[in-house]
């Protein structure tokens, strides 16, 4: 048995993280601001994780094997949680993104058209970090998310007194209660109502990862492996647009509606104009096997269909 500290985990795949690792026999402590109770069995610390004499107060003489950082999206928030479990965890695992490779938010390496984004392509131990920058405000927080990831992997992986390992994850996808997004409810709806995709012109593909697959990950990371750094998480086999609702089509018999957009213009999620894919071969190295996306996609629109209201 472990203990561990999941900030956040009352949302999304942190749930499913929560309840794993209960299942798994660990003792498990959630940390957020309340929005929802934990599962029966969780200790339930109730603190805005911003605050950092809150949180120093909170966790009073508690310590932990794992922590798991589900919410950390900026530097400013990496910097409190390295203060605040100094000398409270041997191992810290911070939930990152896909979106860090973006290269419409950064200057990164150039690589060969349709090559999956290995780890070193943003590498945190060198990552220029701006803790002046105005991460307190919500519309510069949501404009410059991407940058906020790399930042807070920086942060934890330079100043971090504890193995630091940071999980960047693929899009994910579920269905029903899963769907957490609503992106493929998007699809769902659009296709089974006739109303038209935006898309770009050439479609090119991404990455997935079925909700359960990641927390599955997480819990791996945290009480399984010893891994540090960065790490991709994506099941196999890129997926473009039209390949996802191919599969939705399949099951409802109603064939998509597309307009093709024009430059500038946004399209739906999932459209992309350029390879986005990262490489897992990583976590394969380390001892996990992704799964196959076509082996789960189908399942996940079944269960979006049997959500999705009556037409």
């Amino acid at each position: 048995m472990q203990r561990v500290c999941v900030i956040g985990g009352s949302r999304y795949f942190g749930k499913l993280l929560v309840r794993r690792l209960r299942a798994e026999g660990h003792r498990v402590t959630v940390l957020n601001r309340g929005s929802s109770p934990p599962p029966d069995g969780v200790e339930h610390l109730v603190v805005d994780r911003d605050d950092e004499q809150a949180l120093t107060d909170a966790l009073a003489s508690r310590s932990f094997d794992v922590v798991v950082d589900q919410v950390c999206y900026t530097p400013v928030q990496a910097a409190i949680a390295v203060r605040a479990f100094k000398g409270r965890t041997r191992r810290y695992v911070m939930t990152s993104t896909i979106e860090v490779y973006d290269p419409d938010t950064a200057a990164l390496p150039p690589r060969p058209p349709g090559t999956p984004v290995p780890e070193e392509a943003v590498d945190p131990a060198s990552w220029r970090v701006d803790m002046d920058a105005p991460w307190h405000d919500a519309a510069y927080l949501e404009a410059h998310y991407a940058e906020g990831k790399r930042q807070a992997e920086a942060v934890l992986t330079r100043l971090g007194p504890f193995a630091f390992a940071s999980v960047r994850s693929a899009h994910v996808l579920g269905g029903g209660a899963q769907d957490f997004t609503g992106r493929l409810a998007h699809y769902v709806e659009h296709i089974t109502r006739g109303r038209p995709l935006a898309v770009h012109p050439t479609v090119l593909p991404t990455v997935f990862v079925h909700a359960e697959e990641l927390a599955g990950l997480l819990q791996w990371a945290a009480t399984a492996s010893d891994f540090t750094g960065p790490l991709n998480a994506c099941s196999q086999d890129p997926v473009d647009v039209r390949q996802l609702c191919a599969v939705i089509a399949a099951q409802t018999g109603r064939e998509p509606v597309y307009r093709v957009t024009r430059p500038g213009e946004d399209a739906s999620p999932f459209s992309f104009d350029r390879h986005y894919a990262m490489s897992n071969s990583r976590a394969g190295r380390l001892g996990f096997a992704f799964s196959r996306t076509a082996d789960w996609l189908p399942g996940v629109v079944a269960e979006a269909l049997a959500a999705a209201p009556t037409p």
